[in-house]
């Protein structure tokens, strides 16, 4: 039988500090996540991926090493979403500061029509599109009322059958959501 010891290279101590810390620094992260709400790893804005990336490595690097300690990462964790929270509050309370943080929508699509500028600035390629239209289970381009590139590198694809145009609100602040109808789509009059 095989010396375990060459190829997992661990002391009981070191075995227990680190469940220890993965139990403490995991029951923080929901306790956090309680406190401060879900927004935290929502994918609302930049701030928010920011925010995911550095709580899962900080997660990371809490449980593996022992430096930093496990009192300083609790420290940073909290601090992490106190300015999560500090950023989505100032968000709700100035356009300023949300433009600062939030990305902005852009319209990719506008009826049949394929907004190809649009698409360039969001570098999206016609086979993405193509990609987001089948999974929103559109048979005819017809169907298609609006394509928008989220705030969150989603895309949204408004359909139906039914040729009641988008209502305005919905394109509100979408970048291109009041253009007229740009370039046509390839093979389409």
């Amino acid at each position: 039988m095989p010396d375990l010891m060459k190829w997992f290279p661990v002391t009981p101590a070191e075995a227990l500090g680190a469940f220890l810390s993965v139990v403490l620094v995991y029951a923080t992260i929901l306790l956090l996540t309680r406190l401060f709400g879900l927004r935290s790893f929502s994918k609302m804005s930049t701030g928010d991926f920011a925010m995911t990336v550095a709580v899962g490595s900080l997660f990371g690097t809490a449980v593996a090493n022992p430096n930093p300690t496990v009192g300083v990462s609790l420290v940073a964790f909290i601090g992490l979403f106190a300015g999560q929270w500090l950023i989505a509050w100032a968000r709700t309370r100035s356009s300023l500061a949300s433009h600062a943080v939030d990305n902005e929508p852009v319209l990719l699509m506008k009826g049949e029509t394929i907004l190809h500028d649009n698409m360039r600035r969001t570098n999206v390629n016609e086979a993405d599109l193509r990609a987001k239209l089948r999974e929103a289970n559109v048979l005819r381009l017809e169907e298609v009322q609006a394509v928008v590139f989220e705030t969150t590198g989603d895309i949204s694809v408004l359909h139906s059958a039914d040729p009641t145009p988008v209502e305005p609100w919905l394109l509100e602040g979408v970048i291109g959501g009041d253009q007229a109808a740009g370039e046509e789509v390839p093979g389409r009059g």
